[in-house]
């Protein structure tokens, strides 16, 4: 499937952005797992979420839904059950890292298998720490990427001090998940501070979590106890339209119910400094703190992205690009290197598809520059290169381009965001 973007006047309107998809995905897995009912509401019931339902279920868990209401019998720490055939995660990412560490701690063996883009992102991340503390776990591929089989332990696992070389939330997350079948205490430190969903819903299903600075501790045996769970809004998918709003002229649109989390807020507080009219309303406390968005036009000026900020705005960098294209001066995003090993490389499909829109930004030592304040984009036909992001993100820039563009094979989008383009449609004018 192709989307048509046509250039547009101006964006007006209210948007009620999709569930988050790293809440939808730990609600199952952390509910799956736990002592008594838990209710989700909310639930983002796109591709890869869905994945993640459909491998608890695979694993012996009773779980229905309907109209992104799921309900989770929960079989405690000890009450999964082995699978009768591989567990295909499709493309999610997080479901093959962080269900890695629950499978670890397990008494029977399991594949877990993906697409092809799936089987090409690294996985010695979360084999290393795994094997570290006694996991049985190995590709069946190169050594490095999925199919993973996940094996009982011989010894069974032991808790380890892990000091991570990537700040990466699946890998924090994936290492506590385990630390929760291993003797004593399992602790992961990073370089720097990573999105915090797994602690946050540990501590809310009465799971201790000891932090400090950029270190997370769990002890072995603690039981997650079941409780409702209400997703937020995606910022991620909310940081679209927040881009769209900044820079296409009188633009003023509502984000409702948007995640607000600080170690997922990274894009609206680099865009804030960058002069974005951004202004938050009725925020509210829950298992992640959400609100209101307003969002209004701006004379967006250059920033600089710091290394230690990427792990909290790593999935929004190529939207952040469209953003620095249009502000003053030159944007520079440091410590990209993650950018490449995501769905797709992201640095190469937004290169490729902001050429054919006669423009470019340059990459030196692992950061990007973008000049701004370009003038006379050019449509195109933008390649998705099966990537939601880098098609929602074309989609974006094409709102302003010299006349109607296309993003071609935009199917992926169903993984994190399947309204998107009617939502657009929707406050176009």
């Amino acid at each position: 499937m192709d989307w048509t973007i046509k250039p547009v006047k101006t964006l007006r309107g209210t948007i009620t952005v999709p569930p988050d998809k790293s809440v939808s995905h730990r609600a199952i897995m952390f509910g799956a797992i736990a002592e008594g009912d838990t209710r989700v509401t909310n639930f983002l019931m796109g591709e890869d979420c869905l994945c993640t339902l459909n491998a608890f279920k695979s694993l012996g868990v009773e779980i229905a839904h309907s109209k992104g209401t799921v309900e989770i019998r929960g079989a405690g720490l000890s009450g999964l059950k082995a699978p009768k055939r591989p567990i295909y995660l499709g493309n999610s990412g997080t479901s093959m890292r962080v269900i890695s560490g629950i499978l670890a701690g397990q008494k029977f063996t399991t594949i877990l298998e993906g697409d092809d883009s799936l089987s090409n992102r690294p996985m010695e991340r979360i084999m290393k720490p795994l094997k570290e503390m006694g996991a049985s776990i190995r590709s069946l591929s190169d050594g490095r990427c999925a199919p993973l089989e996940i094996s009982p332990s011989k010894t069974g696992l032991s808790g380890i001090s892990y000091n991570s070389p990537v700040a990466s939330a699946q890998v924090k997350s994936c290492i506590l998940a385990a630390g929760l079948y291993a003797r004593g205490e399992t602790s992961v430190t990073e370089p720097f501070i990573s999105r915090d969903h797994t602690e946050r819903m540990f501590e809310y299903l009465s799971v201790k979590v000891a932090r400090s600075g950029c270190t997370a501790k769990v002890k072995g045996g603690s039981k997650l106890i079941a409780r409702d769970i209400a997703v937020p809004g995606d910022i991620s998918s909310a940081a679209f339209f927040i881009a769209a709003g900044l820079i296409v002229k009188g633009s003023e649109l509502t984000l409702k119910n948007t995640g607000l989390n600080p170690t997922r807020r990274g894009v609206l507080d680099v865009l804030l400094r960058m002069g974005a009219n951004i202004s938050v309303m009725d925020q509210k406390e829950g298992v992640e703190p959400v609100g209101d968005l307003l969002v209004k036009h701006s004379l967006l000026r250059s920033t600089i992205v710091k290394e230690e900020e990427i792990p909290l705005l790593i999935d929004e960098i190529p939207i952040l690009i469209i953003a620095a294209l249009h502000a003053e001066g030159e944007t520079v995003i440091k410590g990209i290197s993650e950018l490449k090993v995501k769905e797709t490389d992201r640095v190469e499909s937004m290169r490729f598809n902001l050429a054919k829109m006669g423009v470019s930004f340059r990459e030196e030592n692992g950061n990007l520059y973008i000049k701004g304040k370009v003038n006379g984009l050019k449509n195109a036909i933008f390649d998705s290169f099966c990537d939601h992001r880098t098609a929602m993100s074309m989609a974006i820039a094409a709102l302003s381009a010299g006349g109607n563009s296309t993003v071609q094979n935009v199917n992926c989008v169903n993984t994190s965001y399947p309204s998107f383009y009617t939502d657009l449609m929707s406050v176009s004018q």
